[in-house]
């Protein structure tokens, strides 16, 4: 599919969950589709219809940005979706079309690393836009060992939530984990069209899960930021952990991700469970290898 025809999905998407009443205008006669109709969303951006019927089969080359702003707003579009609406404006760009692919970064700079390792408390993480898990301290390791536990590496969380039975289990929220996976994978795919391995795992995703298939389909963009998430692990139970999302700038498309839990909580007290076994490990394994290494731990001895 070709970044055009992702732009006039988008455009549609969004027109399509929007009703007369929520823009403030009333409505008319019968309604064949949901949503507003194209006239419709053309008045409130104060555009011709033939000019916006233009911008949603994604001509949107040259338009400016009051016109792009006055689209944002007429769409209602938030923050995420605005950006990816932007993302997919450069991507069709004819220069930016033939851009040459980025290699796909898979390491952490050895400083990163350091940073990860000198947290010894807390779970953390560096994951990628296609939510690879590239990098790991021995918490996140413990937090994620489901996930580690695979011989296809780096391990992916998509991949995992849709297509691993333990992905239900590890997320007793399972609706909304795989609405954010499917949501940030397109937002990714937005930023980099060009990314082979993206494209290769949305391929493999929607073939293999019809979960997949039909979130894909829907268009919706996410972007991990801060909050909360409810996690299961056989060993400790159900947690609650609150997660903090760093871009590391230096490292274009990585993000640092560090979990905590509120003390005098259960799910505090079951993250220090995992964090005294994780240090026990440690002292009595001293030729393990690093944080980074494939091997999936047993766990603690359940609550």
């Amino acid at each position: 599919m070709s970044t055009r025809d992702d732009i006039q999905e988008f455009l549609t998407s969004r027109r399509a969950r929007l009703t007369p009443e929520q823009v403030g205008l009333q409505s008319y006669g019968r309604r064949r589709v949901p949503g507003l109709r194209r006239e419709e969303v053309a008045m409130l951006a104060q555009v011709s219809v033939e000019y916006y019927s233009r911008l949603e089969r994604g001509n949107l080359a040259g338009v400016s940005e009051s016109i792009l702003d006055a689209l944002v707003q007429a769409l209602r579009l938030n923050d995420v979706e605005e950006r990816h609406l932007r993302d997919l404006i450069r991507a069709s760009d004819t220069t930016t079309r033939t851009k040459r692919q980025r290699a796909p970064q898979q390491r952490v700079r050895p400083t990163i690393q350091r940073m990860l390792d000198a947290m010894t408390d807390l779970p953390a993480i560096v994951q990628n836009g296609r939510l690879d898990i590239i990098a790991a301290n021995r918490m996140g390791r413990a937090l994620y060992a489901a996930q580690f536990d695979t011989t296809l590496l780096p391990p992916n969380q998509a991949r995992f939530i849709f297509l691993d039975p333990r992905g239900r289990d590890f997320a007793p929220d399972w609706d909304r984990a795989a609405n954010e996976c499917v949501a940030s994978l397109r937002a990714a795919a937005g930023r980099d069209p060009h990314d082979r391995q993206l494209s290769d795992l949305v391929g493999e995703l929607s073939t293999r899960s019809d979960e997949f298939r039909v979130r894909w389909a829907a268009h919706n963009v996410y972007q991990h930021k801060s909050g909360s998430k409810r996690m299961r692990l056989p060993a400790v139970g159900e947690l609650e952990l609150d997660f903090e999302v760093m871009e590391l700038v230096a490292d274009d498309g990585l993000m640092f991700i560090t979990f905590s839990a509120q003390p005098g909580t259960a799910s505090h007290d079951a993250l220090q469970l995992l964090s005294s076994w994780t240090a026990t490990q440690a002292s009595t394994s001293p030729s393990s290898s690093s944080s980074t290494s494939t091997s999936t731990p047993a766990g603690p001895t359940p609550l």
